[in-house]
């Protein structure tokens, strides 16, 4: 009778001691699977390593052409409102984004004299799942000439527009809030 408890225990023992020793693996590989941030020094050594690609020296190319230098020049003028978060006064110059844009919905509009796309990000069709209006909506209200307030938090840029790359936060038209991004919960 005892070899056979020994020989039903013994077993067990050993399949135990495996998935406990797996499990012990399997932590130690997550923690170190969790990337460090990089140095400052290996950020500018990355840096260089990709101006070094193809796709680096093409941007190097355009940032030291005059329409890179046109599109740093805008975003020069409206960097204070952006970095302070305050009202642009813009004129819609056009309803759609130049061609071949991947942008999501937005629109063309002119602040302190110089062109920038308005930006709002993917628009969802129709409804959503709690039939909630779609959040563009009323932004589609917006006509040519139309003069708007403009808040934003970020201005950016790419090879592919001849204009900066305005987020639209926050779009007021005649007093009337047009549209204004949630914020996230639970995150930064």
């Amino acid at each position: 009778m005892k070899k056979i408890i020994y020989a039903l225990i013994l077993p067990i023992m050993v399949v135990t001691g495996l998935v406990y020793a797996n499990r012990e693996v399997k932590n130690e590989t997550s923690k170190t699977s969790i990337p460090k941030p990089l140095s400052a020094a290996e950020r500018r050594a990355a840096i260089k390593e990709w101006e070094a690609t193809p796709a680096g020296i093409m941007y190097k190319k355009w940032e030291a052409s005059p329409a890179g230098k046109k599109v740093y020049a805008s975003e020069a003028k409206i960097s204070k409102f952006i970095r302070d978060s305050t009202n642009m006064e813009g004129v819609v110059t056009s309803l759609s984004l130049p061609p071949d844009s991947r942008l999501g919905f937005g629109v063309m509009v002119r602040i302190n004299g110089d062109d920038f796309i308005l930006a709002f990000g993917p628009e969802k069709s129709g409804k959503d799942t709690l039939n909630l209006k779609n959040e563009f909506e009323q932004l589609h209200s917006l006509k040519v000439n139309d003069k708007i307030m403009i808040r934003s938090h970020f201005v950016s840029h790419a090879p592919k527009y001849s204009y900066p790359i305005v987020a639209g936060d926050y779009v007021e038209r005649d007093g009337k809030i047009l549209y204004k991004r949630a914020l996230r919960k639970g995150g930064c």
